[in-house]
């Protein structure tokens, strides 16, 4: 008999509710079979901890006295956008130091950005606000220099248009000569090392592959605190090739999140520089899978050796937008620390971290056990394959002079 979710939040209001995570959720569906665990598991909770570049924070910084419109504004010399209301920014976890020496001597290569602002900010530290305006009736003020703290602020919010992409590439470097810097780390030439990016049998879209359960209102774990799914994220892709298993084998689906930052911790907001790409934010997210029925029950028991990965160049292939694959493999095989790609036995490397991902699903849990954290019905599901939803190139056209 399937489960509501009303059924479900009034188990966790008791106390009664059973909540396992996926990992722990794998062995009770070989033990005790599909149906089984359907009947008797309410929740499963997911993890994922890894480097989210389409990050940033909504800023509510308070009215100066006299009032500006604040035109451009910088936090510790990383330009935030100011096109919103008065005193409100964005700041984009990506966008690095202005005048970085470390640009200057490795181009593409910054140490510090707007990742590096929110964990200062997440940490309890003050940062340099600089701002100027032109001026207005109502808005006099042209130029402000203050240091602010969230607790200076009237709202400090994240807001993820793009997290928890549902698989993605194993990056490699086929064809150059030399190492290359990307957002997938460094690649040694000539096969040398094979990087990746997920927590596999643990990451949430690939517990819940055909979106049954998660869309608009999804309540989850978002760098330490509760957040919510607001949007499908950017380049959601649930029109991709996938498993007998519903497992989709390249990138697939992605969530937009929110959540307040004046809740999160910097164990799970965390800022990181990429050599020669830039600045990054390794964001913990976590999502509560409810198991309503058998499928369920199946879905949430996929293990490593069941989730299928490509094998990129990033050399000349991903850059230059050419489709291929040097092979597939599955996430058990990554996790052993090395694959065999044309014959070569490569060294793999995970980017996102596997026990931060375990400790994600272990604390969702601890929250839904106590009844500190009740499930929501989503209001909208993830758009699926039927929606006409996907994700395709810029198209390239001639533009007209003026």
């Amino acid at each position: 008999m399937p489960k509501t979710y009303a059924e479900i939040n009034a188990k966790i209001k008791k106390g009664k509710a059973v909540v396992v995570t996926a990992e722990e959720m794998i062995d009770i569906v070989e033990e005790k079979g599909v149906r089984k665990a359907a009947k008797e598991v309410d929740v499963v909770t997911t993890g994922t901890f890894g480097p989210m570049c389409s990050s940033g924070a909504f800023l509510s910084v308070g009215h100066s006295n006299p009032k500006i419109k604040i035109q451009k504004a910088w936090l510790n010399d990383v330009a935030a956008y100011a096109g919103l209301a008065a005193v409100d920014l964005y700041i984009g976890a990506a966008e690095c130091v202005e005048g970085d020496p470390l640009n200057a001597v490795f181009p593409g290569s910054f140490s510090y950005g707007g990742a590096h602002v929110i964990e200062e900010l997440v940490a309890g530290k003050r940062v340099t606000l600089r701002a100027i305006a032109y001026g207005t009736d109502c808005y006099p003020k042209k130029r402000v220099e203050t240091s602010i703290g969230l607790a200076d602020m009237n709202e400090a919010v994240l807001v993820n248009p793009r997290n928890g992409y549902q698989n993605y590439n194993v990056a490699v470097n086929a064809y150059s000569k030399r190492a290359i810097y990307t957002y997938m780390g460094v690649l040694r030439p000539g096969f040398g090392n094979a990087n990746y990016c997920s927590a596999g049998q643990l990451s949430p879209l690939l517990n819940d592959p055909l979106y049954r359960t998660i869309g608009i209102g999804t309540r989850i774990f978002l760098g330490g605190a509760p957040g919510y799914v607001y949007w499908h994220g950017t380049q959601h892709h649930p029109t991709g090739p996938r498993k007998k298993n519903e497992v989709p084998c390249t990138p697939a689906g992605t969530v937009a999140v929110s959540g307040d930052l004046k809740q999160m911790s910097t164990e799970f907001i965390r800022a990181a520089s990429f050599t020669g790409y830039g600045c990054t934010l390794a964001v913990g997210l976590g999502i509560p899978i409810p198991i309503l029925d058998e499928d369920m029950a199946r879905y949430t028991a996929v293990k490593d050796g069941d989730i299928y990965a490509q094998i990129v160049d990033y050399s000349r292939d991903y850059p230059n937008g050419r489709k291929g694959s040097f092979g597939e493999v599955n996430y058990a095989q990554l996790r052993s620390g090395s694959i065999a790609v044309n014959g070569k036995t490569v060294p793999t490397s995970g980017l996102s971290s596997y026990p931060k991902a375990r400790k994600i699903a272990e604390t969702l849990k601890e929250w839904i056990g106590k009844g500190d954290f009740l499930l929501t019905e989503p209001l909208e599901l993830l758009p699926s394959a039927g929606s006409g939803v996907s994700c395709g190139p810029m198209k390239i056209r001639k533009v007209k002079e003026k």
